[in-house]
């Protein structure tokens, strides 16, 4: 199983980016996907998380400007990010946590410019 995030860049403080993170091979057993970030100097902190039935979870500091999503054909999990400010700057990974193990992807930076 590999997870290939994708999407980042810079952006400007308002701006908007989507990020995605395909999946390849075989994924059962899936309990939840979730998006996590890492500022430079700073601990890994989760971001959003999305069960398998579609009920979607926030960290207060992204809540009501980010949105995540998953795409079952297309084997695809995404985070629409809104209105992004110079704190949301950080690498971002898709992890994805089934029942027999967790599963990281490489991470995508995104920078916002003020």
């Amino acid at each position: 199983v590999q997870l290939q995030a994708s999407g980042g860049g810079l952006v400007q403080a308002g701006g908007s980016l989507r990020l995605s993170c395909a999946t390849s091979g075989r994924i059962i057993g899936i309990k939840v996907m979730r998006w996590y970030r890492q500022a430079a100097g700073k601990e890994r902190e989760w971001v959003a998380a999305i069960l398998p039935n579609g009920s979607a979870n926030y960290a207060d500091s992204v809540k009501d400007r980010f949105s995540i999503s998953r795409d079952s054909a297309k084997k695809t999990m995404y985070l629409q990010m809104n209105t992004l400010e110079p704190e949301d700057t950080a690498v971002y990974y898709c992890n994805i946590n089934t029942v027999y193990g967790n599963h990281w992807g490489q991470g995508t930076l995104v920078t916002v410019s003020s």
